[in-house]
């Protein structure tokens, strides 16, 4: 399915209970834009796994629920084993646009940037027109800010679901010691910064519905909270205060 080019791409999902829209995801992926599909099952119930290999996606699947980021590391693996040389995230709920997964890896395969980040709020306005909480836009708004000041970034927002990675960021980081959980993104921003990676984002319009997945205020606020911890430990670890494993080089690079 891929173009003559001389990178390999794989498209990674990270699924769970996604079995009612995992087709129609599948297929707004452009043909020819890609090389490799990857879905990593977090031990669904609905037959998740099964319709994936029925549309011929190669499955990872865990033998119990991991969580959000857990479920991350496995299709990394997966895609770094299986030879790609860019990486891209790409939710199997049908909230993130895949038609405009060859823009955002053609930042990536040019060297612009080695990680890049669908920035869903552009404007306010279009944001929550598309369905964006208020109170998760605003709280989005707030880390955001944070964040840019912590890490010395740019960027439009940090806590997108879209993601596209170069192969020798993730090879390069020790991503397996990260979070289960949905922090597991945070901290990897963290990682690709403190090791020198450029990152970098672009317009990726938001899509809510009612079968897209979203996590809960409570939860939210878990996530919200973590990631403020993981910019204090970013803090410590450049400043030689302390020193955190998730920082360290990775032992395979």
């Amino acid at each position: 399915m891929a173009k003559d080019r001389e990178y390999k791409v794989a498209v990674c999902m990270p699924a769970y209970i996604a079995a009612k829209t995992l087709r129609d995801a599948v297929s707004e992926i452009p043909l020819g834009c890609y090389d490799d599909l990857i879905l990593g099952d977090d031990a669904s119930t609905d037959g998740t796994a099964e319709l994936a290999e029925e549309l011929g996606l190669f499955v990872v699947r865990s033998p119990q629920n991991r969580g959000y980021g857990g479920n991350q590391k496995q299709i990394y693996q997966a895609a770094l084993d299986r030879g790609a040389d860019v990486i891209v995230m790409l939710h199997p709920d049908g909230q993130y646009d895949a038609s405009l997964i060859p823009g955002f890896v053609d930042f990536v395969a040019r060297g612009t940037a080695d990680m890049m980040l669908g920035n869903r709020i552009r404007t306010r306005r279009e944001c929550l027109k598309g369905g964006m909480p208020v109170w998760k836009y605003f709280c989005n708004r707030c880390l955001t800010i944070f964040e840019n000041v912590v890490f010395g970034q740019n960027l439009g927002e940090f806590h997108s679901g879209f993601r596209v990675y170069r192969a020798e960021l993730l090879r390069a980081i020790p991503f397996h010691d990260n979070s289960e959980d949905f922090v597991f993104d945070s901290e990897l921003i963290a990682q690709a910064v403190h090791h020198g990676f450029k990152v970098g984002d672009a317009p990726m319009p938001v899509r809510y519905f009612p079968e897209a997945s979203s996590i809960s205020f409570r939860r939210s606020l878990r996530y919200g909270t973590t990631t403020v911890l993981t910019a204090l430990k970013f803090v410590l670890q450049r400043t030689r205060l302390f020193r955190f494993r998730i920082f360290r080089q990775s032992a395979g690079d």
